[in-house]
């Protein structure tokens, strides 16, 4: 038979080629931002995309305590939780949770972006965000990207 014959390849813990990306938050809107990196940790930028393996990129986050958020979020928006006992139930606006824990906004924002399974869990390990422009990944050599570069599967 001469037809050419096309075989759909599938990647792998040992075939997938991982990288380091450095995104600066800085005047970035809060949920933009997290659906482009969760777009690139779960590897949907890469022409081998595979659904059920970790495939995206590690991806450093910086300036997170700059991120705006608009309209009038920063101030009306509530993160509750509950500390487990009777009563227990907090809420904190995102002004309050800069203040006190600046990447906390970034790697929630992220997090609930990515499917709730096993494998994100593993993937959201591939997230590191700071306050500063300051990081600790230098000898990774981070490629610095735009945000506006990339393309999600939706436009």
């Amino acid at each position: 038979m001469d037809a050419v014959s096309f075989k759909t390849e599938y990647l792998n813990k040992a075939t997938v080629k991982k990288g380091w990306v450095l995104v600066d938050a800085e005047n970035e809107v809060l949920g933009r931002l997290a659906s482009k990196v969760a777009f690139i940790l779960r590897g949907k930028n890469k022409a081998g995309y595979t659904p059920h393996v970790d495939c995206g990129d590690n991806v450093i986050v910086i300036n997170a305590e700059k991120v705006k958020l608009t309209g009038n979020k920063m101030t009306e928006k509530n993160y509750i939780r509950h500390t487990g006992f009777m009563g227990g139930q907090r809420s904190a606006t995102p002004k309050e949770m800069l203040a006190k824990k600046p990447t906390f906004l970034v790697h929630r924002a992220v997090k609930k972006m990515l499917p709730t399974t096993k494998l994100s869990n593993r993937i959201i390990t591939n997230l590191h965000v700071y306050a500063g422009s300051a990081h600790p990944h230098e000898a990774q050599q981070p490629k610095a990207i735009k945000l506006s570069e990339i393309l999600e599967h939706n436009k």
